[in-house]
C-alpha cells in the first residue's frame, strides 16, 4: 500500500484535500492512503511516504521539499494553483494514480491542468 502525504503551511488547506481524495480513492478501490500534514512534522512522515504532494503557495520552497522527499525514497510533486477549487481533487488524484502506477500517462485528458513536479525513481 503505497501512503500520500499532502503538505501544506499550517495543515488545513491539505486537510480539506486529503478528505476529498479519500472519497476519490475510496471510490477507485485503490490502494492508497492519503494523509495531510505540516511542514513541522514533514521529517518524521516523510520515511513511510512514497507520494509528496506539496500545496501550491509552497513553491517557492518546493525544491528543497523535493530534495528531502528523495532522499527518504518519495517522489515530490507541487500541485497547481486550481487544486482547492471544484476539479482539484480529480487532478490530484489523477497524478497520484500515475505517481503510483496505477495510471498511464497516456490516461489523461487533453483538458487537464498538469501537475508540476518532479520526478524521481
Amino acid at each position: 500500500m503505497d501512503r500520500v502525504l499532502i503538505v501544506c503551511g499550517a495543515g488545513a488547506s491539505s486537510t480539506f484535500l486529503a478528505v476529498r481524495l479519500r472519497r476519490i480513492i475510496r471510490d477507485r478501490d485503490l490502494d492508497l492512503v492519503v494523509d495531510a500534514g505540516t511542514l513541522a512534522d514533514l521529517d518524521d512522515r516523510l520515511a513511510a511516504t512514497r507520494i509528496l504532494l506539496v500545496g501550491p503557495h509552497l513553491a517557492d520552497r518546493f525544491a528543497g521539499l523535493a530534495e528531502r522527499a528523495e532522499r527518504a525514497g518519495a517522489v515530490a510533486e507541487l500541485l497547481p494553483e486550481n487544486v482547492f477549487g471544484r476539479d482539484g481533487a480529480e487532478l490530484a488524484a489523477r497524478r497520484i494514480e500515475e505517481l503510483a502506477g496505477l495510471r498511464s500517462p497516456a490516461d489523461e485528458t487533453a483538458t487537464s491542468t498538469p501537475i508540476k513536479g518532479v520526478h524521481h525513481g
